[in-house]
């Protein structure tokens, strides 16, 4: 089977509640062993472990928060830990922060960790996860379809994702000499448990579907099965791609 990874290796970050949850189990439910990365949400991490094993799943959390000084390194202390000498094979950098307001709005401090979390966490987590990465491994960053519409509210927050497409490119480019497939799937308005309270303003889940092509919200299990597709052996053909996985959010005028 093209979507069996049974025997390897995932590290998804931000993997404790969310998108980056359904991930997680989804990898698992394919045969992976994942890492099951949290900042600060250790509950919700064990909680999507327990999720993995009684579905028959391996899984293991490992707590790092991004965006600090020595992050990465905490980080694959763990993981390295973890995996017990097992090489690495499929990679997800999911954690994020959300956005933080518009221009004037979002302050210094505000803009700086978005860029740490969301741009500078990425970038050398891949760098640190290259040695233990297989030839034929798989990185999958979470972009946004904020990188293509022009959200005032999101501007720093799109500016970050944009970032991350650009390394996946470029990244691709570098490491298919090795078999490395660098792609990033970019969701649209996704309802989760943890946001969930955010589509219940009047008008709102209205307005974002009568805008999406496909006519509903996103649920977290719509990008998940992109991810482990990417993951899959039947993506072997597939990088330096920005996948959208938004129902076709803001594609142009539906009438």
């Amino acid at each position: 089977m093209t979507d069996d990874l049974t025997g390897r290796t995932a590290l998804v970050t931000g993997a404790s509640r969310g998108i980056g949850q359904a991930i997680a189990t989804r990898l698992a439910s394919h045969g992976a062993v994942v890492v099951v990365h949290f900042g600060t949400d250790e509950d919700g991490a064990r909680a999507t472990v327990e999720e993995i094993e009684r579905a028959g799943g391996v899984a293991l959390a490992v707590g790092a928060k991004l965006g600090v000084d020595d992050d990465v390194e905490t980080l694959f202390a763990g993981v390295e830990a973890g995996l017990a000498g097992r090489p690495l094979d499929i990679l997800v950098n999911n954690a994020a922060a959300g956005p933080a307001g518009p221009l004037g709005a979002t302050t210094r401090a505000q803009f700086d960790h978005l860029f740490a979390v969301n741009v500078r966490a990425p970038y050398f987590i891949i760098e640190r996860a290259l040695p233990m990465l297989r030839d034929g491994g798989r990185i999958v960053s979470i972009s946004s379809v904020a990188t293509r519409m022009a959200s005032p509210s999101q501007t720093s927050f799109a500016m970050t994702k944009a970032a991350v497409e650009t390394m996946s490119r470029t990244l691709a480019n570098q490491l298919g000499v090795r078999g490395i497939t660098v792609n990033a799937v970019a969701p649209g308005a996704t309802r989760t448990a943890t946001n969930g309270s955010f589509f219940e303003v009047p008008g709102l889940t209205d307005l974002i579907t009568d805008a999406t092509a496909l006519d509903r919200l996103g649920a977290p299990e719509d990008v998940a099965d992109v991810v482990a597709f990417l993951a899959s052996d039947a993506a072997r053909w597939i990088t330096g791609h920005v996948i959208d996985a938004s129902g076709g959010l803001f594609l142009g005028p539906r009438a």
